[in-house]
C-alpha cells in the first residue's frame, strides 16, 4: 500500500511506502557534533570514526577527541576512506590523483596512480568486494585542461576502475554515466551502484544508477536509474545496512548557478529498488557522505559543510 507523505524539510511530495519500515527511531533528528573537519570519508574502525577536511585524515575517537592521522604532506586532500579486510585504511587521494593504503606500521602503499601510462583526473570514492579488489571512481570537478584519460574515439574520460593488486589496475566503466562519484558493491558482488553527480553542469545527470556484475566482477547491459535528484545537488556518497537500505548524502540547503535546494542537504533512505523511506536533514549545506558505524552498528555518521552529524539507528 503506497501512501503520500509531505515532509516539511522539502519542497516537494516523496511517495513513503508503509511497508517499508524506517530504520531511525520516531522523532529523530541528526546531532551536530560542529566544524570538526569532517567534509569527506567517514569510516569506522575499532571505536575510533576517520573522515578528512582536505587538508587532514582526522580520527575521532570513542571520547568525541579528534586528532590527525594523517596530515597534508601525506592526506594529498583524501575524500574517500574505507578499511579492508585487513584493518588498513584505503585512501582516494584526489589532490595527488592517486589511491594509497596505509599499511599497519605506517608506511604508505600506492596501488594506483596511473592507467596506461596517464595520471588519474582525480579518484574520489571506493568500494571493496569479497575477494578484497578496490574498486574507485574518477570524476573530475572543476578544470578540466589538465586531464589525461581519454577513449579510443579521444573523448575526456570519467571512468570507474578496480585495483587487483598494487599497480595492477582495470577500467570497469567509462561511459553510461556523466560523472561517477560514490559507489557501492553488494556484498554478493553481483551489484554495482554508482552515485552520477554532475552537479556543476546545467542539465547534468544527479542520479544513483544500478549495474548488474558478471561473475568477473564486470558490469553487463545497461544501467538502471534509482533514483533522481533532477535538478538539485546529486548524490555524492552511499553505504546501505544489513536490510538493504541505501543511506545517500545528497541534497543542499542554498541553491547555487548549477543546483536548486529543491532536495535538502541530508541523507536520504531509500530501497534498493529507490522507494523513498526517510529522511534525516544536517547543515550548514552539501552533505557530502555516510557511515554506519559504532561500537554496536546503530549509529549513522554523516559529513555536511565540514561538520558531522550522527543519528542512532534501530
Amino acid at each position: 500500500m503506497k501512501m503520500k507523505l509531505l515532509l516539511p524539510f522539502l519542497s516537494f511530495t516523496l511517495m513513503a511506502y508503509a511497508d517499508t519500515p524506517s530504520p531511525f527511531p520516531e522523532g529523530s533528528k541528526a546531532k551536530d557534533h560542529g566544524l570538526i573537519g569532517a567534509g569527506e570519508g567517514p569510516a569506522w574502525k575499532e571505536g575510533s570514526l576517520y573522515f578528512t577536511d582536505g587538508k587532514h585524515i582526522n580520527r575521532m575517537d570513542a571520547s568525541g577527541k579528534v586528532n590527525v592521522f594523517r596530515d597534508e604532506a601525506l592526506s594529498h586532500s583524501s575524500n574517500g576512506l574505507l578499511f579492508d579486510q585487513e584493518g588498513r585504511l584505503i585512501a582516494c587521494e584526489s589532490g595527488a590523483k592517486r589511491v594509497t593504503r596505509t599499511e599497519k606500521d605506517g608506511s604508505i602503499t600506492v596501488l594506483a596512480d596511473r592507467f596506461e601510462g596517464k595520471k588519474f583526473n582525480s579518484p574520489n570514492d571506493l568500494a571493496i568486494d569479497s575477494k578484497g579488489r578496490v574498486y574507485f571512481t574518477d570524476p573530475r570537478y572543476g578544470p578540466r585542461d589538465d586531464m589525461e584519460i581519454r577513449d579510443d574515439a579521444g573523448k575526456l574520460v570519467e571512468g570507474v576502475y578496480r585495483i587487483e593488486a598494487p599497480g595492477k589496475v582495470t577500467r570497469i566503466l567509462c561511459s553510461n554515466s556523466e560523472r561517477p562519484n560514490g559507489i557501492f558493491i553488494t556484498p554478493d558482488d553481483r551489484h554495482l551502484y554508482i552515485c552520477d553527480n554532475n552537479n556543476n553542469t546545467h542539465g547534468g545527470s544527479r542520479k544513483l544508477l544500478h549495474y548488474t556484475l558478471n561473475a568477473d566482477g564486470l558490469p553487463t547491459g545497461q544501467p538502471s536509474v534509482i533514483f533522481d535528484w533532477k535538478k538539485g545537488r546529486g548524490p555524492d556518497g552511499m553505504k546501505m545496512d544489513r536490510e538493504g537500505r541505501f543511506y545517500v548524502a545528497a541534497g543542499r540547503n542554498v541553491a547555487n548557478e548549477y543546483e536548486t535546494n529543491e532536495f535538502k542537504a541530508g541523507c536520504y533512505v531509500l530501497s534498493p529498488e529507490g522507494k523513498f523511506i526517510d529522511f534525516i536533514a544536517t547543515g550548514p549545506d552539501e552533505a557530502c557522505n555516510c557511515a554506519i558505524a559504532g561500537a554496536d552498528g546503530k549509529t549513522l555518521y554523516i559529513t555536511s559543510g565540514n561538520h558531522l552529524w550522527s543519528v542512532p539507528l534501530k
